[in-house]
């Protein structure tokens, strides 16, 4: 037969086990699709929200810390086969989807993931008001593991309904003839 105590000390016991598993898990890894994508929005989004996310591609060591090394190859590429003085094929803020960014807040969802890719879909919302066609808020990021990495490996959404994605117009960008 239980006491009042036996029960209030075996409630205790259980309580304490549930918070010290809790305590002990693991934080969510930097190396983890959903933690990347967080992390890029959460600085896009500071202050005004207008600083947008040309950082992860800003320069060399920016695209290798991010993309897959196809993407920084392929973005190599077009931009050796850009004439001198020209801007290169992608000339927006491909995080923002814009000219001008403007973040105010973000949704994930995790549209994909198994050992190997993973997408993930972000909608956006500004201070402005939001664009005519809602797909334009949505911006999807493909990632790969890359040397046991997850490496953003494409990025896409819409302007005015209609798709884009980074490596498609960077494969666009040398089929033209310069």
């Amino acid at each position: 037969m239980f006491t009042r105590r036996a029960l209030i000390l075996t409630g205790a016991a259980g309580l304490l086990a549930g918070a010290s598993r809790r305590a002990f898990a693991a934080p969510p890894s930097p190396n983890d699709p959903v933690a990347i994508v967080n992390a890029i929005y959460t600085r896009a989004a500071r202050g005004k929200g207008d600083g947008g996310g040309g950082f992860i591609i800003e320069n060399n060591a920016a695209k290798a810390k991010y993309l897959s090394k196809s993407l920084v190859r392929l973005w190599a590429d077009a931009d050796a086969h850009t004439p001198k003085g020209d801007i290169g094929p992608i000339d927006f803020d491909p995080v923002t989807n814009s000219q001008e960014p403007d973040v105010k807040s973000f949704k994930l969802v995790t549209e994909k993931l198994d050992a190997d890719r993973a997408v993930i879909a972000v909608t956006i919302a500004g201070h402005r008001a939001p664009p005519a066609k809602p797909e334009d808020q949505v911006i999807r990021y493909n990632f790969v593991r890359d040397d046991g990495q997850w490496k953003i490996d494409d990025i896409s959404g819409a302007v005015d309904g209609e798709p884009w994605s980074i490596r498609d117009m960077l494969k666009e960008s040398l089929k033209e003839v310069t």
